[in-house]
């Protein structure tokens, strides 16, 4: 992991770096711009809850990410970045528990089956019970392969269940809130080889940019609707 990060080039580790900080202050704003707008609206207060918290979340792991690509590596790194990683699997979870709320406050009159927001609370529980587990070796260079597999199956499961919902509801009311599948489906299909497979060919870390990029499109479909 240590050589992953000395053999990056500089013009990448900066591009990187801008790209993230850039991230986290669009979160911030767009963040502060959905509950200041919210006028007591329950939808832009978990918009902008959910904004945030993702924000922060990732704040957790991408500013040591940062960190380390301007100043350097020190004894702390591997922890930095081994907390930001394990913080960001809870919050990514808690995401799309909001998504669900989201989605009820834009679509009251669509009615799904009680299991899909049963399953979807089941299945987030079940992942951000298993990230507490010591074997996910957060603090670890080394990644355990098997437990990235136990704590990711049911996080595909919660994301499916979420694309079910608005794929339910469809072009309802005229939000164009149909497209919220594209974008999990893709953020996930980024995701997923990202947190398999980059601990031995981490080339396939870039695809985090293009998953980045699709929660972006989730916080402007959101904008789009102030």
């Amino acid at each position: 992991m240590k050589e992953q990060y000395k053999e990056m080039p500089k013009g990448v580790r900066i591009g990187e770096s801008v790209f993230d900080i850039a991230y986290l202050l669009f979160d911030l704003i767009a963040g502060l711009v959905f509950l200041t707008h919210a006028d007591g609206r329950t939808l832009f207060n978990l918009y902008g809850a959910l904004t945030l918290l993702l924000g922060g979340g990732d704040a957790f792991h991408l500013i040591p990410r940062v960190q380390m690509h301007l100043r350097g590596r020190d004894g702390k790194t591997d922890f930095k970045l081994g907390l930001g990683k394990a913080v960001t699997s809870v919050t990514m979870t808690v995401f799309y528990i909001l998504l669900l709320y989201i989605w009820r406050e834009l679509f009251p009159e669509v009615s799904v089956p009680a299991a899909i927001p049963v399953l979807i609370w089941a299945t987030a529980l079940l992942r951000i019970g298993i990230c507490f587990f010591p074997q996910n070796n957060w603090f670890s260079p080394e990644d355990n392969l098997r437990w990235s597999l136990y704590r990711n199956i049911p996080f595909a499961v919660t994301g499916i269940l979420v694309i079910a919902l608005f794929a339910r509801s469809g072009n309802a009311g005229g939000y164009g809130m149909w497209r919220m599948c594209i974008a999990i489906a893709l953020s996930f299909g980024f995701y997923l080889p990202v947190t398999l497979f980059a601990g031995r060919k981490p080339a396939i870390g870039a695809l985090m940019m293009p998953k980045t990029l699709m929660y972006v499109w989730i916080i402007c479909m959101g904008l789009s609707l102030l």
